[in-house]
């Protein structure tokens, strides 16, 4: 596993937060490394990694990214000492923490590139919400998924709630929220928030897998094709998700050089070489 990769612009400074490596061709593995606080963000860890998500879809040379977690746990999500201490009653309501821009870095995210959760242990709380709207997902046999913010609080405000409805139904996203009790892999497995059960130790393994696969195929067509999967899921009217893919990435997509090679290599019965994108 490579710490370093031919990319046309150097990766942004992770030095807080997160651990940059390059597992397999155009393929970028980020770690949560933060053991200790289970892997929890504060503001700092949210801006760093909002950087890293500017410069994957930024960046030419890779297709696709992994997240994982050190530790026993995924990514508890936010770090709630430090929003406590933002509560403070002097504190400008607009510097708390569920306020800052940054308060996105994956969880509502939109960006162009599909991201692999490898869940390697608990996903809580925001960390659960990152899962929520990561592409797909590859799950440890000892993984929990939970949103417990009604039990501290406060709300899953990071984009999960809506997205829940979308992908397990309202009778099950009110279950998983409202409850704000665990779930096990299994049980997300069935309710369709996970790809794929695996043993603990070939959770991250698995989704590089997966990940390479996907970073053989057009890095043009990963862009677009997953633009128009998510046009589906956040928006109602289906043909309008259509229309909006055709008039943008797809549009973008025939001008550039991988469609041609792609056709031609069929053609020509060879594997094709693809270049970078630009769309």
């Amino acid at each position: 596993m490579s710490a370093t990769y031919p990319t046309t612009t150097p990766p942004p400074p992770t030095p807080t937060f997160l651990k940059l490596s390059f597992p397999a061709p155009r393929v970028l593995l980020i770690r949560m490394d933060r053991p200790s606080a289970l892997n929890a963000m504060s503001t700092t860890a949210q801006w760093e990694m909002d950087s890293v998500w500017k410069w994957l879809d930024a960046e030419p040379t890779l297709s696709i990214a992994v997240i994982t977690g050190t530790g026993r746990a995924f990514s508890a999500g936010a770090d709630l000492k430090e929003w406590n201490g933002s509560m403070a009653a002097d504190a400008d309501p607009s510097k708390r923490m569920g306020n800052a821009p940054a308060f996105k870095p994956l969880s509502r995210r939109l960006g162009r590139k599909p991201v692999v959760a490898a869940v390697n242990g608990l996903a809580m709380g925001g960390g659960c919400e990152f899962v929520v709207n990561c592409d797909l997902v590859v799950a440890g046999e000892e993984a929990v998924f939970g949103l417990p913010e009604v039990k501290r609080g406060v709300a899953a405000i990071g984009g999960a709630l809506p997205r829940l409805i979308r992908s397990v139904g309202l009778q099950r996203a009110s279950e998983f929220a409202l409850l704000g009790e665990p779930i096990d892999a299994r049980t997300a497995r069935e309710w369709g928030l996970v790809n794929k059960v695996v043993p603990q130790e070939k959770v991250v393994e698995e989704a590089v897998l997966y990940a390479a696969r996907i970073a053989e195929n057009s890095p043009d067509a990963i862009i677009c094709t997953r633009a128009g999967l998510r046009q589906g899921w956040e928006s109602a009217a289906v043909e309008r998700a259509v229309e909006v893919t055709l008039e943008r990435e797809f549009a973008e997509l025939q001008k550039g050089e991988n469609i041609l090679e792609g056709l031609k290599a069929f053609a020509e019965k060879r594997k094709p070489v693809w270049k970078g994108s630009m769309l």
